[in-house]
């Protein structure tokens, strides 16, 4: 891509990031990126009241995953060594290439749905740099180093899932091409960010959304408000999303296996019946669908 075609671009995401926020402004600093939105992490910038909050938000999680996440994850986080303070991309992702292939790339913020795409597409895993205020300790509005890395990259270091997220983003490149975007973006909300899984001890959070959160990590899994329900792509992909809350539906998987398989098909047909039905709300159940119990209380 030329300079012409990167300065569109950058104009392009910019512009839709004010009409759907306050003003379009986001946390991190874009005038380093690159034509991929690629910045130095620059590891020794970060001050040690940073490496203090890490550890505090990294502290948080580590007491409340035990019986809530699921035991891939817990063995990846395990292995990774980020319990001291913020990590250095290059060393985790020096290992994580010798174990999937995946590389770690530092990125400003959010970056364009092509981009993040083309990240994906060849086994680069976008995280951002900055972190969260002190204050902002319990929620963000925009994901930060301690979402991407602590929620999303553990998971990248298993190969099923490591080759579902490769073809997420190569699926992602042809949805741009086919006005399917809104439909994968809810695939990609319900599954990576936001998805259960069953294991033998009961069901078990893997979306970086709910890993990464100190009161969704209970709530998905306990509370009787949300629907559970087992997991089907098509109803997956019609399913509205509210990301100002709590979920109000969360989509069960049985096995990373089961992921891989039902989302490699082609998804042209799906968009095309799909645009022809109007989306479900976010806390719908339809006729003869399973609403999984909360753990701790019995089915109805």
């Amino acid at each position: 891509m030329d300079a012409i075609g990167i300065s569109a671009e950058r104009a392009d995401f910019f512009k839709s990031l004010t009409e759907k926020s306050d003003g379009g402004k986001l946390r991190g600093d874009y005038t380093l990126a690159d034509a991929q939105y690629v910045v130095a992490q620059d590891w020794a910038a970060y001050t040690p009241e940073q490496h203090a909050l890490w550890r505090r938000l990294y502290q948080r999680q580590a007491k409340l995953l035990p019986g809530r996440a699921c035991d891939v994850f817990m063995d990846s986080l395990a292995k990774m060594d980020a319990a001291d303070g913020i990590p250095n991309f290059a060393r985790t992702s020096d290992l994580l290439f010798k174990t999937t292939g995946w590389r770690l790339v530092a990125v400003p913020g959010l970056v364009p749905d092509h981009t993040f795409f083309e990240h994906l597409a060849h086994r680069r895993f976008p995280v951002t740099v900055w972190l969260r205020e002190p204050h902002e300790f319990d929620y963000i509005v925009e994901p930060d180093v301690f979402h991407d890395f602590f929620g999303h990259v553990p998971l990248l270091f298993n190969p099923i899932f490591a080759g579902h997220l490769q073809q997420y983003g190569q699926g992602g490149l042809k949805a741009l091409q086919l006005d399917g975007l809104p439909y994968l973006a809810r695939l990609y909300w319900y599954t990576v960010e936001f998805g259960l899984i069953r294991s033998p001890q009961g069901l078990r959070a893997y979306g970086a959304g709910i890993l990464s959160s100190g009161g969704e990590i209970g709530y998905c899994l306990t509370d009787p408000t949300p629907r559970r329900i087992p997991f089907e792509v098509e109803r997956v992909m019609r399913t509205r999303y509210k990301i100002d809350s709590y979920q109000e539906t969360y989509f069960v998987i049985d096995s990373f296996e089961q992921l891989f398989k039902d989302t490699a098909p082609d998804f042209s047909p799906i968009y095309a019946r799909l645009k022809q039905m109007e989306p479900l709300p976010a806390d719908s159940l339809l006729p003869g669908e399973i609403d999984l119990p909360a753990a701790g209380r019995h089915a109805s």
